[in-house]
């Protein structure tokens, strides 16, 4: 059935990439952005299928008009990249926290039955359990670092749809995503920061093995979901999943960051030896996510690293 579903933060990676597939698949799109994070340009090529409104999610007003005869809100705008959670922590939650609140009121002042809420794995930050499930405690290990600003709230954000949007909405789901990557998602991530990082190193020096930069000692480990099964796996949770419910998104395809730093050292044909740089602060040793709970509804993850890295590397070297 075809709805009329408006997606904040709808010109980011995902957003973006979501969008795409709700308009593939015969809904009524409206793209709220400010395209701070993101930009419009990633969606010309469906610019006249869609709706693009362009507004601040900490404006109350502008979201409650975004927000005015939709079916669904997927609410994914937000201030992501580990570098501004350190830089920008007031950012962060400004956005997340106010933007949360808007939504919520917007919904209610204008009767939108649905609401799809995008969290994130940093919520229960360093699990005691890996692969980790649905059910795992949200923690915030030092309210003074910041780097859990966008943790933190995101934890306030499930809190507001579980305890505050569900009393008044027919169907209120929470995604947690566990590092998507693809082309053109942005500069503060470890897999185009690689990519890049070697480019240079390679281009400067003819060295073999050649020395590469890595925090630490490369022995963090990561689950890499590449964005096409990303988005399968969240169309299916919105069609098939229950309501009041968190699910998490990703693959369980668990690599530690030094063997991704020798892959990318393969790509552009070189061995690489590792020089470990101190670590910062508040980093998770280990993060992969227990899919089981979305698997049950039939998701499964198709792209591994090897066949998805060599697609983003790509576009990279090319932009």
């Amino acid at each position: 059935m075809s709805k009329k579903i408006a997606v904040t933060g709808g010109t980011g990676f995902i957003g973006s990439a979501l969008v795409r597939r709700l308009v593939a698949d015969g809904h009524r799109v409206r793209v709220f952005d400010n395209d701070s994070r993101g930009t419009a340009t990633r969606l010309d090529d469906i610019k006249n299928d869609i709706e693009i409104v362009h507004g601040d999610i900490r404006d109350a007003g502008a979201v409650a008009s975004a927000l005015d005869g939709q079916d669904t809100v997927w609410h994914l705008a937000y201030v992501n990249g580990t570098e501004l959670f350190y830089e920008k922590p007031d950012l962060v939650l400004d956005v997340g926290v106010k933007g949360m609140t808007n939504v919520i009121d917007g919904c209610r002042a204008k009767g939108v039955a649905e609401l799809i809420y995008a969290s994130t794995s940093e919520v229960y930050q360093t699990p005691a359990v890996v692969p980790t499930p649905e059910d795992v405690q949200m923690v915030v290990p030092d309210p003074t670092n910041p780097r859990y600003s966008y943790g933190s709230g995101k934890i306030i954000g499930e809190m507001m749809a579980l305890h505050i949007a569900t009393r008044f909405m027919d169907k209120v789901q929470i995604f947690r995503p566990h590092n998507v990557y693809g082309p053109d998602m942005g500069w503060e991530h470890v897999l185009p920061q690689f990519v890049l990082r070697m480019r240079k190193l390679c281009q400067e020096s003819d060295v073999d093995p050649l020395p590469f930069p890595i925090q630490g000692e490369g022995l963090e480990t990561r689950a890499f979901n590449y964005i096409d099964d990303f988005i399968d796996g969240v169309i299916l949770m919105s069609e098939k999943g229950a309501t009041g419910q968190v699910y998490h998104i990703g693959n369980p395809e668990e690599i530690a960051i030094r063997d991704v730093a020798h892959m990318v050292g393969a790509y552009f044909g070189r061995t690489v030896t590792l020089e470990h740089q101190p670590l910062q602060k508040g980093g998770t040793p280990r993060r992969c996510p227990d899919i089981s709970k979305i698997a049950a509804l039939g998701y499964r993850p198709k792209v591994m690293l090897a066949e998805g890295f060599p697609i983003l590397a790509d576009w990279y070297i090319a932009n």
